[in-house]
């Protein structure tokens, strides 16, 4: 029973537009490469009255225990739902991170992080060996030529990436606020 008991007609009226947005929700994780049943287990978390543990989330979503426990593993390493205490619980129980603006930039962070920082380490890898295969050919004007063009065009990239990498920085810090704000401005 929820934190306000309705009849069975409000209930399946507020359980109908639930789902809406449960379903919605799992569609938009599967764009950032998070299962659809993951996000919809996020979404369940989300309208919960009170923190969850997998039992009653597999009960309510009629799926395994491992499979919620995948899906909430998924969840946490992504700081998109944590660990809560209960006095008298023994098993772990779940809730959602509510700030959406935190999750994001959480989900952002680890995500995009990990791609910047791994691009550049390539990047920068393959400029150095074309500098050295330039250096050893300094006589092949053809092979020099292509391989200046291809140092030109990773430089471009690299930039990218270290402008990518200072976005980044700007969600984490919450300097974003300053060019974006939360909320529009008073009329």
């Amino acid at each position: 029973m929820g934190l306000y008991p309705l009849d069975e007609e409000r209930q399946a009226a507020v359980d109908k537009i639930r789902k809406r947005v449960i379903e919605n929700i799992g569609r938009n994780m599967d764009l950032y490469g998070i299962p659809v049943s993951t996000g919809h287990l996020y979404g369940l978390l989300f309208f919960a009255d009170k923190p969850m543990n997998l039992d009653e989330m597999g009960q309510e979503m009629k799926m395994s225990k491992t499979s919620m426990s995948t899906g909430v593993r998924t969840l946490l390493d992504y700081k998109m739902v944590h660990k809560v205490w209960e006095k008298g619980s023994r098993k772990d129980l779940y809730e959602v991170e509510y700030d959406w603006y935190q999750t994001f930039f959480d989900f952002f962070d680890i995500k995009w992080r990990k791609s910047v920082e791994s691009n550049i380490h390539i990047l920068k890898k393959s400029v150095d060996e074309m500098n050295r295969l330039m250096k050893d050919h300094h006589e092949d004007e053809l092979l020099i030529a292509v391989l200046q063009q291809d140092v030109s065009r990773i430089k471009e990239a690299v930039a990218y990436y270290e402008w990518l990498d200072r976005l980044i920085d700007t969600f984490v810090s919450g300097e974003i606020f300053k060019l974006v704000p939360k909320e529009p401005p008073g009329e």
